[in-house]
């Protein structure tokens, strides 16, 4: 059996074998790290905005100081939002709900929280753009609470400015989201005293948001008789964030939009980009150093087919014949999937580090492990399967 194996080692070509090691360790290494650190990265990604996980942004008009002496300047006209909304890159477009009554929100004195009593304002936007849970924003016409969604910046302001110049306590946000505080509403003649809870907090959209059913109730039994909605600001979803066009739009039409997050989106959209390329750089890689060792193989098993012929003649199985190559092809993957996941485990262990600067708790599930034993069990198996077809076919042809 030994010099049989020896015969058959002579086929194999070195060179072969080690441009095969290289380019499968190349294309394992890049798999294996993109994935990884798309799942280290998607914290930073996702964690930014969590109530608004579309590519959306608001749209406003210049002030100047010809319409601060005519309002009406200041707002969309219909002919103006359908032509936002047929721009290629613009995928929806949606307007702001506002509040056309007086809104007053208090609370009494309770432990640490003091009292406050301000005056509010309430806008509104369609539902389906805000991700989150339908039992936290949810209301009907017997519900006596408002869920609230606030800018971050507003609670910022107070912990950074009026609480440290009044001596007051710093709120977090899951603290202030505890809070229960009370909401009047009135017009019309009439009042409405309402329960209130801030449910989420926005960085995307300046404004104090609450569910659009409960806008429409309360403009209709507060709000002002036959007043006409005046539509200051648009909400956008963009179907591609990084378009050429986009930034040319809005200054030659002097909109104004968050440039901060539409350059946010941008970053999301280039990485998940970058993502894709590498993931699919690394299977055409990986494609290729398989498809060249298979094809390789398969060459040196056809010049060698009567060897092969010779060997199943004299008794041997085409199993016992194809099993020194299967061990020399599965070692070999073994050996090469194996360095890859040290090389990528030791590129994943230098940048994580720096990442738990930026994200708190960044340390997510190391997947490089797993990804590559399944991997490799993946390419042993398929090797395996076709060399024992190849060499039945050429034993018994």
């Amino acid at each position: 059996m030994k010099e049989i194996n020896k015969l058959q080692l002579s086929t194999l070509i070195p060179s072969q074998l080690i441009g095969y090691s290289i380019s499968l360790i190349i294309g394992i290494f890049i798999i294996l790290t993109t994935f990884q650190v798309y799942k280290d990265v998607s914290p930073l990604l996702s964690g930014e905005e969590k109530l608004f996980s579309k590519d959306i942004a608001v749209v406003s008009k210049h002030i100047t100081i010809f319409k601060t002496l005519d309002k009406s300047k200041a707002y969309f006209k219909q002919k103006e939002i359908n032509n936002i909304e047929k721009q290629p890159f613009i995928k929806d477009i949606a307007t702001f709900t506002p509040a056309t009554y007086k809104i007053n929100a208090y609370t009494n004195s309770s432990g640490n929280i003091p009292p406050f009593y301000t005056d509010l304002f309430f806008e509104s936007i369609p539902d389906s753009y805000i991700d989150i849970s339908p039992e936290q924003w949810k209301w009907n016409n017997n519900n006596k609470f408002i869920p609230i969604i606030i800018p971050k910046d507003y609670l910022n302001l107070y912990n950074f400015g009026f609480a440290e110049s009044q001596g007051l306590p710093l709120l977090s946000e899951n603290t202030i989201s505890e809070i229960e505080f009370n909401i009047r509403l009135s017009g019309n003649g009439t009042k409405g005293e309402f329960k209130s809870r801030i449910v989420g907090f926005s960085s995307k959209i300046n404004t104090i948001l609450v569910p659009l059913n409960f806008m429409k109730w309360a403009n209709n039994k507060y709000g002002k008789r036959n007043k006409k909605m005046n539509i200051s600001r648009v909400l956008v979803e963009f179907s591609n964030p990084s378009d050429d066009r986009m930034t040319p739009f809005f200054e030659d039409n002097s909109y104004n939009i968050n440039n901060d997050k539409l350059e946010y989106n941008k970053i999301i959209f280039l990485f998940k980009s970058a993502i894709y390329f590498f993931t699919g750089l690394a299977i055409l890689i990986i494609m290729l150093s398989v498809s060249a060792i298979v094809l390789g193989l398969f060459l040196i098993l056809q010049r060698n087919q009567e060897m092969i012929k010779n060997l199943y003649n004299i008794g041997y199985h085409y199993k016992q014949i194809a099993r020194l190559y299967q061990i020399v092809l599965s070692v070999i993957t073994l050996i090469v999937t194996t360095v890859a996941i040290v090389t990528s485990t030791i590129v994943r262990n230098t940048y994580s580090n720096r990442l738990e600067y930026l994200i708190t708790n960044a340390k997510q599930t190391n997947t490089i492990i797993v990804f590559g034993i399944i991997i490799t069990l993946i390419l042993i198996v398929v090797y395996n399967i076709l060399i024992v077809k190849r060499i039945k076919k050429i034993a018994t042809q």
